[in-house]
């Protein structure tokens, strides 16, 4: 297809949620989680993080999503999944959302509540209706909270789990029948197993390129997109259409 100027100004004037809608919806659910994902991991319980650049309520509606969501907490041994959306409402503002998935229920709630209770930084979410008692969504108030200021306050939610899950003092070594010994080879084989996975996901083939990936951990965008006008990009395509005229007509001698 010939670029035309009428293309262009379109292009120079789209608002950003209809950029997110062409880049993201031929995407699969587990390509958009793993575009920009980040994992944290302490003690054999591992969450992944991912910034997902849509309209929560859009994400929520894909179609087999909770179907996919467990597919891929199962696929790449992840105990939870939170996925960060961003999208620009028509003033051009940030819009920030949460969505937790879990199917553990008490580590799912220990990090529920210790995001609806941060005050360092402070989050401000508001509860939305869930689609599943294993996913719990939240509008975010405070959109300056990124998701590398996220990240600290996960890390203390998985401290917080691991605490209430500790065996108590003067309990016996041995449980079940089975003793701390055996216990103690099991994790070192399950965490040898995660360790395992990781490295094969680091050798999968990269995904298409992301717009935008960097609003998630504070770039100037995350202020909004950079203005950009019509006559610039009809300019550079106008050099690019010379430029292949050019090409094409055979030089004179």
């Amino acid at each position: 297809m010939r670029l035309t100027f009428s293309h262009c100004t379109r292009l120079a004037s789209s608002p950003s949620s209809l950029l997110t809608t062409i880049f993201y919806r031929r995407l699969t659910t587990e390509q958009l989680l793993r575009k920009d994902q980040k994992t944290i991991y302490r003690q054999g319980t591992k969450v992944a993080v991912s910034a997902v650049y849509m309209d929560l309520e859009a994400f929520l509606q894909r179609s087999d999503l909770l179907a996919d969501l467990s597919a891929f907490c199962h696929d790449h041994s992840y105990d939870a999944l939170v996925a960060m959306t961003i999208f620009f409402n028509t003033h051009n503002e940030p819009v920030r959302q949460l969505a937790i998935f879990c199917p553990h229920e008490a580590l799912r709630m220990t990090i529920c509540g210790v995001l609806e209770q941060s005050t360092s930084p402070p989050l401000k979410l508001t509860a939305v209706p869930s689609i599943s008692p294993n996913l719990q969504a939240y509008l975010q108030g405070n959109t300056q909270v990124s998701r590398k200021k996220l990240l600290p306050v996960l890390q203390e939610a998985l401290a917080a789990y691991l605490d209430s899950t500790k065996m108590p003092s003067g309990q016996s070594e041995v449980v079940v029948g089975v003793s701390r010994e055996q216990v103690d080879k099991e994790l070192d084989r399950a965490s040898n197993s995660l360790i395992s996975g990781l490295s094969q996901d680091e050798e999968d083939p990269p995904l298409p390129p992301t717009p935008m990936n960097s609003l998630v951990d504070e770039c100037p965008l995350d202020q909004g997109l950079p203005k950009l006008s019509a006559e610039a990009v009809f300019e550079k395509c106008s050099q690019i259409s010379l430029s292949q005229s050019t090409r094409a007509c055979p030089s004179n001698k």
